[in-house]
């Protein structure tokens, strides 16, 4: 399988080339940069110009807060610069995040998200060929590119795949039938959704186009915690601890507590929350929840118990996990003794 890990969301940029080139080291197959507090555009090109082999994956990169052809610009010039090592990865966000933190409009994600990905898809078929197929849809639209605004023709440049985002079951048949991957959410990375939920919509709206999922990556996104000591495994609880309170207290992950058993957490969280209560998030978060949810193993048992816990897929997909790079760097060793056992799956 791939291993792929993720930038800390509030990285500084004059950090990245550095993270970047440990987790080169370390033997990752790729990078996740996020659209959090930076562009993730500008810091996956950071991340491209430090490395030579590792892929960067937008994960995720808003996709209704800029029009879909300038993503297809930005795509397109990172693939064209780093030898095609550049992958898309977009999602849709919440409405409120949408509305009121960028002032854009939200409307019937699952279909735009359709829309936006065919666009680019016609975008960079203009890029690679020199010639626009005009695409005209409710939402979106892409019926003009004059040769001066073309970078093509371009047959040199790797069309970048694009992976999607996504929680429930009409975003999943969306990326079944027009992404080339899927990034599951942390908080819908157990076995239970996989095949329950998941792994049927992506098969629904494969079925749809008549579209082969041979070729299509599910990147799970697992929540580890793992270290070589107690006290590693002690401060790594605490730090997911308040991640999964901040997480988990949006109500499109309500779904995922109530199937491990936690009903009322979601709605305790958001009223937290719309109190302004900041601090006390973390407290409701018990350990019964945290054993629950995250995966806890040394370096030394992680992979074994990663392979346990990931959903098999069907034959001819392939798989991809997310794993955390070291707080530590003095720890870059074991991890990359784990992201190794995990990668010999392929073999």
């Amino acid at each position: 399988m791939k291993v792929y890990t993720s930038a800390d969301p509030a990285i500084a940029p004059t950090s990245v080339a550095e993270f970047a080139r440990r987790a080169e080291a370390a033997g990752y197959d790729g990078l996740h940069i996020s659209e959090t507090v930076h562009d993730p555009f500008l810091l996956a090109l950071l991340a491209l110009q430090a490395t030579d082999r590792l892929v960067v994956r937008t994960s995720i990169a808003l996709a209704f807060v800029r029009s879909p052809m300038a993503t297809a610009y930005s795509a397109w010039d990172l693939s064209s610069i780093s030898g095609g090592r550049f992958q898309l990865g977009l999602g849709t966000q919440v409405r409120q995040n949408i509305e009121d933190r960028y002032g854009m409009t939200w409307s019937a994600p699952a279909a735009r998200m359709s829309e936006y990905v065919h666009v680019l898809r016609t975008a960079f078929t203009a890029f690679r060929t020199g010639e626009l197929t005009p695409f005209e849809g409710r939402h979106y639209r892409l019926t003009r590119l004059q040769p001066y605004f073309n970078p093509g023709p371009d047959e040199q440049t790797a069309v970048p795949p694009i992976y999607l985002g996504a929680v429930g079951p009409r975003m999943l048949e969306v990326a079944g039938a027009d992404a080339d991957g899927l990034i599951t959410h942390p908080t819908t990375a157990d076995p239970a959704y996989l095949t329950g939920t998941c792994l049927p919509a992506l098969t629904h709206g494969a079925a749809g186009v008549g579209r082969s999922l041979t070729g299509f990556e599910v990147v799970t996104g697992l929540q580890v915690i793992t270290g070589e000591t107690d006290a590693d495994l002690a401060a790594a609880r605490e730090e997911r601890r308040r991640l999964f309170a901040f997480l988990y207290s949006t109500p499109a992950y309500r779904g995922a507590l109530e199937r491990h058993g936690f009903p009322d957490l979601q709605r305790e969280l958001a009223s937290l929350v719309r109190e302004g209560q900041w601090d006390r998030l973390p407290q409701v978060v018990t350990d019964d929840v945290l054993d629950t949810i995250v995966l806890t193993a040394r370096y030394s048992e992680l992979a074994e118990a990663i392979r346990g816990r990931l959903a098999p897929l069907p034959d001819g997909m392939t798989a991809g996990v997310t794993l955390a790079m070291p707080g530590n760097p003095g720890h870059d060793g074991a991890m990359a003794d784990v992201v190794a056992r995990l990668q010999a799956d392929d073999d």
